[in-house]
């Protein structure tokens, strides 16, 4: 096997090879069809065939794309001037399948590209994933990446909005629900002239209480929900009145700080439904010790060194 496919910048990667590039899927198991929810939407049958997750397309990467190492031999194809996957992300990925190492089902709420679901999914090789996500773009290259790295028998990806009953059954139950939910409200700052990035960090498409909603009408018994948020006090307070509103314990949160010395601004946030917890339980929170990403000359801090590591990526 030549080296590039077992190794990047020198370091080996663990996990299966993924499919190669350029071939039809020839297993029907991996071949993606264009779901009846966009076939009435002749723009959005554009975006699935442009990226190519049509069944029996090769698949191959646009000029508009790349094709980037995410977890293990685990890629994910991104627009290169659309939103790309962020710090966020990979560390909501990575909390989540650590506090719910079992997960044996698991839903990702707004799942943009994929960049969650295709970590979790990675670290969590025997559960089965729904994902919804309500831009037709990005929905075509989450299929696009699930049908490169082989998910496909595992990993449904739905195109609607999480809010939408008709796109997620009040019945659905999952052990591990993960979110990564826009921060700004939409009258907020300056908006980005592209919709993706837009939609990626302003709240259109709902806010993260209508997110502790959804995690908490579809975890299982003792099931685990895990995302990412300012810790800004006015923003803590919303996460705060979002999980209690829902019926949600905050049972471990732990702030991030991106450059040593400077203060926190996001939390990963771990919660739980009131009703699984003792009842002496259901006011506390764990806050852990923060997690740094940059030590104060710039380099990767060891910790999060060894994040990167635990989500099989380059250290």
């Amino acid at each position: 096997m030549p080296l590039h496919e077992t190794h990047f910048k020198g370091w080996a990667k663990p996990g299966p090879v993924a499919p190669a590039l350029g071939a039809p899927a020839a297993d029907p198991a991996r071949r993606v069809s264009v779901p009846a929810s966009v076939t009435s939407e002749p723009a959005l049958v554009g975006e699935f065939q442009r990226a190519g997750s049509v069944i029996g397309a090769p698949l191959v990467v646009e000029p508009h794309e790349t094709l980037d190492a995410i977890s293990g031999h685990f890629r994910l194809f991104q627009l290169r001037d659309g939103h790309r996957f962020s710090t966020d992300d990979i560390l909501t990925g990575w909390y989540g399948t650590s506090w719910c190492p079992t997960a044996r089902t698991a839903l990702d709420l707004g799942s943009g590209i994929g960049t969650v679901g295709m970590i979790c999914a990675w670290r969590l090789p025997g559960a089965r994933f729904v994902t919804i996500e309500a831009q037709g773009e990005s929905v075509a290259l989450a299929r696009k990446s699930a049908r490169y790295n082989g998910l496909t028998d595992r990993y449904e990806i739905r195109a609607g909005d999480f809010r939408d009953a008709a796109v997620l059954g009040g019945e659905e139950r999952f052990d591990l629900v993960t979110g990564s939910p826009p921060y700004f409200r939409p009258d907020a700052g300056v908006k980005s002239e592209h919709p993706q990035k837009l939609a990626c960090r302003f709240e259109l498409r709902g806010t993260v209480a209508d997110y502790c909603v959804a995690a908490a009408q579809h975890l299982a018994p003792g099931g685990f929900f895990a995302c990412v948020f300012p810790t800004e006090a006015a923003q803590l307070a919303r996460v705060e009145a979002g999980a209690q509103a829902a019926g949600l314990v905050i049972v471990r949160r732990r702030p991030v700080i991106f450059r040593e010395g400077e203060p926190p601004l996001i939390a990963l946030f771990g919660l739980m439904r009131a009703d699984d917890l003792p009842a002496w339980f259901r006011d506390r929170t764990w806050v852990e010790p923060e997690l740094i990403i940059r030590s104060r000359t710039g380099e990767i801090h060891p910790e999060y060194s060894a994040v990167k590591l635990a989500i099989g990526f380059p250290p």
